[in-house]
This record gives C-alpha cells, sequence and structure tokens, in this order.
C-alpha cells in the first residue's frame, strides 16, 4: 500500500508539473500569436491615410502664391483705386473699403484652396480669416477703414496672450505649432517663444501708431513690405538659438 501510494503521489506530482509545462506552452503561444496579430494589423494601417496627417505636399510655388497673392492683390488694387469713389446702393465707398470689399472673399478662397491641396490648414490663418470676416465686415458695414487696419493688432494680440499664458504655465505653446519644422530643445522652445511673444506685443503697438498716426498709403506700405521684413530678420537673428538648442532626434528633445 505504500509503495502504491507513494506511487500514487508521483503520479500526482508527473501530472502537476506536465500541467504546469502546458500552461506556459499555452501563454507562449498566446503571446507569440498576439504579436502576430499586431504586426499584421501594423502592416495593413500602414496602407491607409492617417487620420492625422502632416498633409499633402503643394508645389512651393503654387503654395506661395495662395498665400501671398492675394495680398499682394489688395496692395496692387489700393494703388490703383486709392483715389477713386465707388457708388452702391446709393451709398459712397472710399477706394480702400472698396478693395477691402474684394479682398476678403479673395482671401478666403486662397487659404481654402490651401486647405483642400494641402489637407491641412495653420492656426494663424485660421485665426486671420476669422479676425478678417470679422473686423473687414465692420469696415464695410460702416463704411469705416480703421476696423480694417485693426486686424494686425488684433492678430498681435491675440497670440501674445495666448502665448504669455501658456508661458505663465511654463510650457512653449508655440512649439506646439512649430515642432515639426524646428526641432529644438525644451529650453531653446521657452527661449524663443518669450522672444516671439515680444515681437507679438511690438508689432501691434507698432501696428496701432502708424496706423492712427500715419497716412492710409503709408500704413499699406508698412503692413505690406515692412512688417513681413521684420520678421523675416527676427527669426534670421534666432540663427544663434537655433544652432545651440537644435535637437535631431526625439530623444535629444528631452535632454
Amino acid at each position: 500500500m505504500a509503495e502504491h501510494g507513494a506511487e500514487t503521489r508521483e503520479e500526482r506530482h508527473a501530472r502537476r508539473r506536465a500541467a504546469r509545462r502546458d500552461e506556459r506552452r499555452a501563454l507562449k503561444n498566446a503571446e507569440e500569436t498576439a504579436q502576430k496579430s499586431a504586426a499584421n494589423s501594423d502592416e495593413m494601417h500602414a496602407d491607409e491615410p492617417s487620420t492625422v496627417s502632416a498633409g499633402k505636399s503643394v508645389h512651393p510655388g503654387l503654395k506661395a502664391v495662395l498665400e501671398f497673392g492675394p495680398i499682394i492683390g489688395f496692395f496692387v488694387a489700393y494703388l490703383m483705386y486709392k483715389d477713386d469713389v465707388f457708388v452702391v446702393a446709393g451709398t459712397e465707398y472710399t477706394g480702400f473699403v472698396a478693395v477691402t470689399a474684394a479682398f476678403i472673399p479673395i482671401f478666403l478662397l486662397g487659404i481654402g484652396a490651401l486647405w483642400f491641396l494641402t489637407g491641412r490648414l495653420a492656426r494663424m490663418q485660421a485665426v486671420t480669416a476669422v479676425l478678417l470676416i470679422v473686423f473687414g465686415g465692420l469696415s464695410i458695414w460702416f463704411n469705416d477703414p480703421k476696423f480694417f487696419k485693426m486686424i494686425p493688432s488684433a492678430v498681435y494680440l491675440l497670440f501674445t496672450v495666448i502665448l504669455g499664458i501658456g508661458l505663465l504655465r511654463g510650457q512653449s505653446w508655440l512649439k506646439f505649432v512649430m515642432e515639426e519644422m524646428m526641432p529644438l530643445k525644451d529650453k531653446g522652445w521657452m527661449i524663443l517663444t518669450k522672444r516671439v511673444t515680444l515681437l507679438f506685443f511690438l508689432s501691434a503697438v507698432a501696428n496701432e501708431v502708424v496706423w492712427r498716426t500715419q497716412s492710409e498709403e503709408f500704413w499699406v506700405y508698412f503692413e505690406t513690405f515692412a512688417m513681413p521684413v521684420v520678421i523675416f530678420v527676427f527669426f534670421m537673428a534666432q540663427t544663434r538659438l537655433f544652432a545651440t538648442y537644435a535637437t535631431m532626434n526625439p530623444s535629444d528633445k528631452k535632454t
């Protein structure tokens, strides 16, 4: 009986060992199956368009025409019709207001075409479009060009406030918008955000001073040529910052 009982215990232990081996084998097979399924899923999704796309490419020349064409068109049209008066439904409109009325739909068509072709729309373009509709519409409705001249100030101040709130929270919200174009370390983004915030604030002040103290024609030249040059020179002056805090891969961004 003892031998029989000992054999029974050995058989029991053997069955338990076999069960544990089978369990480990089953778990291993399940892990391999899950890994294969994930790999197959990745392969299938790689062929599908991503819902968060980086945007379709568009010819740089066409992109420049859609972005800057309406602005250049506004400038040329203003020079042609600045001294003219247009009568619509018995109301007289200066050349500036008339050109503004034509510029708004052309600008919206331009960014709409850019959105359609690239699949994305820059946040600043979207904000500018909304403010253009609001302030440009007010200029036409009240037949007063000052509302249109306030648009740059409104855009600059809005982004000053937005970036300023981010800085108060210890964050660079500029990084959220421009990270793909300029990969920088976090410290670099904070420095650049502070400088850009100051640039936007000073640009708003400059616009307000110019349109309130200078002639209408001077303001048109200022916004068409002077401000783009100022912004270009500003970013060129950040070359040293870009070189100091540039990152070459995602892991560097955390250093």
